[in-house]
């Protein structure tokens, strides 16, 4: 949704308020920088009308010093100025990319599945570091040209209004084509931190999938992709430098229109005699110093313009609302029994109906197993039950408390989930184990890493628990990455787990030792497994049969055997298979 420049500009305003102390030190400090320009410029009429004209040598003597000192009071007053206005700039930045960061994690999954990851890291890199340059370079030159061409106005009025008059009379001439420079350069500015977004999401893909790029041989493919997206990229930055590079043009023509018409003027008055040199040369100095500023106010605002652009694209992400909302009644549960039951559940992904009349109740302690054909739901269970996702019909329970009465905190706590997707940081085997419970004892996480038979190959690495694993664990194998992630559950110590394909990365060798470590940590936890291989999920107390997400079949192993529906069939091809 596009925003009014006003709004933007109340918004960024709110950030600064924090900083509000260090804004008006800046600005008493540029009072000096503005003050001893103005000065400067003053000093000329009796430089020339007393010294260069009157001869006088005594005044002539204390030119040095006041040159020196006026440098020395600018050079101060500068360094105050810019080192309060950047620091509360970047401070400015800092807080709003900390709450983009922080928001972006409070969305929800259905946000991240419609988004791509890149578009929003390119928001809160890119266009947050646009803000932080614009901010800067605004506030330093906006506050201290905006102070010094007040000063020069009002002296060359002082000076002569009617010379003042005729040099401000070609200002209307400079605001209407500012106005279009910077319309088209805020315009231009955004679309090209759009396309920024999408080459960031190239990027992105491309070094998150370099094994599968590199299998396929499709660097080629890849490359002419960033290639496009880059030279889209390049096509609205360039029209930005167009218009910004048009505006200091335009703006020393139309100075110079006004500059030839005092010049004309201001000679007929001192031939005249209605003028004295040192009045001309004063109120000329002032005047061609004050079109300084001018052209670099005309910088700043194409400044503010492109960090319009960006502004616009972080506020959006900001005003993203959650899907998932916790009410404020929600009531912390404490440790769970791990009572689980789906009543009534219907979802649907926009127009995709997965779950309809979803139902499902598991006693604490039970082992359920949710199996049947790909897309029939059963991903989808888990999702609801952490909250990923909120149902559109139905209620969720636990302990017979919606947990959307419960809050986030309490119900995470409840629940370790070992995902199909085995996920793991950048960092040591030891901290990715207690990745949740970060005052976790090293004596547990080597426990944990016992229980889930990683000690194994972990004690054989160089640094041991204290092995970094690369990226997304790229370093080890996916057996390995996968019994990990199953330490890191255990750790967690919850009365309700959830196995999605959990075993599905080990090999048959593997599967054996860790099904047992799994058999012991789902004593008196309630645990649903989902499974493709059948034989992993044989003994649960529960299974439930699957189909575009209804429950058709539900029972033992035993029991739906007997049944020759679905389940028997599942099994018959997987073990057919098998021999």
């Amino acid at each position: 949704m596009k925003q009014s420049n006003h709004s933007l500009y109340l918004r960024l305003f709110r950030y600064s308020r924090p900083y509000v102390g260090r804004i008006l030190a800046a600005v008493a400090a540029s009072l000096l920088v503005a003050g001893s320009d103005v000065t400067m410029v003053r000093l000329v009429k009796p430089l020339v009308d007393n010294i260069l004209v009157g001869g006088s040598r005594g005044l002539a003597n204390l030119v040095p010093l006041l040159i020196i000192g006026l440098a020395l009071v600018k050079g101060i007053g500068r360094f105050f100025q810019e080192y309060y206005i950047r620091t509360a700039g970047q401070l400015v930045v800092q807080d709003i990319r900390k709450d983009l960061y922080g928001h972006s994690l409070s969305l929800s999954m259905r946000f991240f599945s419609r988004s791509s990851v890149g578009n929003v890291m390119s928001k809160v890199l890119n266009d947050v570091g646009l803000l932080q340059t614009a901010s800067a370079d605004v506030l330093v030159y906006g506050a201290r040209e905006s102070l010094t061409l007040a000063g020069l106005i009002a002296l060359v009025f002082y000076t002569d209004w009617k010379l003042a008059t005729l040099a401000f009379l070609v200002l209307p001439l400079i605001v209407f084509p500012m106005a279009f420079l910077g319309k088209k350069i805020k315009q231009n500015s955004g679309r090209g931190q759009r396309a920024m977004g999408e080459l960031t999401k190239v990027l992105q893909e491309a070094l998150a999938g370099i094994k599968v790029i590199k299998a396929f041989g499709s660097e080629e493919y890849e490359r002419e992709r960033f290639v496009k997206e880059n030279r889209k990229f390049y096509h609205f930055i360039r029209k930005v430098i167009k218009y910004d590079s048009a505006s200091s043009p335009t703006v020393e023509l139309v100075s110079y229109i006004g500059i030839g018409g005092v010049m004309w003027y201001g000679i007929q008055r001192v031939l005249a005699g209605s003028m004295t040199q040192g009045e001309f040369t004063s109120f000329l100095a002032a005047m061609l110093m004050m079109y300084a500023p001018v052209k670099r106010l005309t910088r700043v605002n194409n400044k503010i313009k492109q960090a319009m652009g960006s502004a616009e694209r972080v506020f959006e992400l900001l005003d993203e609302v959650p899907d998932i909302k916790v009410v404020p009644s929600a009531v912390s549960i404490g440790r769970a029994r791990g009572e689980v039951q789906f009543c009534k559940v219907d979802f649907a992904y926009d127009n995709e109906t997965v779950l309809q009349d979803f139902n499902l109740r598991i006693n604490p302690g039970e082992v359920v197993a949710l199996v049947g054909p790909s897309g029939g739901g059963k991903s989808t269970v888990v999702g609801l039950l952490t909250r990923f996702y909120d149902p559109q019909g139905g209620r969720i329970l636990i302990d017979g408390q919606d947990i959307r009465m419960i809050t986030m905190d309490s119900l995470r706590r409840n629940i370790a989930l070992v995902d199909q997707e085995t996920y793991l940081f950048n960092d040591s085997i030891r901290d990715n184990i207690r990745y949740g419970c970060p005052g976790a004892s090293d004596a547990a996480v080597e426990e944990v890493a016992r229980l889930a038979y990683a000690d194994e190959f972990i004690r054989l690495l160089p640094d041991g628990f204290d092995q970094h694993i690369g990226d997304r664990g790229v370093r080890l194998s996916g057996g390995q990455r996968q019994r990990i992630c199953i330490a890191r559950a255990i750790l967690r110590d919850a009365p309700i787990l959830l196995l999605d394909e959990a075993t599905s990365a080990l090999d048959t060798e593997s599967e054996a030792v860790v099904q047992q470590a799994l058999s012991n940590l789902m004593k008196n936890r309630t645990t649903i497994v989902i499974a493709h291989r059948l034989s992993t999920v044989m003994h649960a107390d529960k299974i439930v049969v699957l189909v575009k997400g209804r429950i058709c079949e539900e029972g033992t192993h035993q029991q739906l055997l007997a049944l020759d529906g679905v389940y028997r069939r599942l099994y018959e091809m997987q073990f057919s298979e098998r021999f």
